[in-house]
């Protein structure tokens, strides 16, 4: 096991994470058009009869338990081992929010591989959209990810 297999998210990471995901105990349909339930679960359409009937709060915590370390294990073969604490917790809150595919083929990761930490944090503040509208939650999210990477 390599130093970046046990390599998680802070409870400082997951504060920020719950911060701009918040929760809800019922289905809802997130600004992209999503069913997502608990702490920005996204809800497979298959899984809505589960969730029908709402979620507890300790039920959402551990889905975004699971949510995170799903996301953590995506992410971990796309970048560096040397990315401070703050670093990962801000690009696991960013993949979480936008999904390690849009991580993977971003400006944002070939930044964050050459080393150009400056510009990386500065790169966050371009993903702002949802359905081609800047949204000002994500723009929020972005600035708390950025300070969070900068750490």
């Amino acid at each position: 096991m390599t130093k970046t297999d046990r390599r998680t998210i802070s409870p400082e990471g997951i504060a920020l994470v719950k911060a701009f995901e918040g929760f809800s105990a019922a289905l809802y349909r997130c600004p992209a058009g999503y069913w997502t339930i608990g702490y920005g679960h996204r809800v497979k359409e298959e899984e809505v009869p589960r969730f029908v009937q709402g979620i507890s709060e300790a039920q959402g915590e551990t889905l975004l338990g699971q949510d995170l370390a799903t996301i953590e294990a995506q992410i971990r073969p796309l970048l560096p081992e040397t990315l401070s604490q703050g670093q990962w917790d801000a690009l696991v809150s960013f993949a979480f929010n936008v999904g390690a595919g849009r991580l993977k083929h971003s400006t944002l990761r070939q930044k964050v591989l050459r080393g150009d930490h400056t510009s990386a944090a500065k790169e966050l503040l371009r993903w702002v959209y949802a359905k081609g509208q800047p949204l000002s939650g994500l723009r929020r999210r972005r600035l708390a990810e950025m300070r969070r990477y900068q750490v």
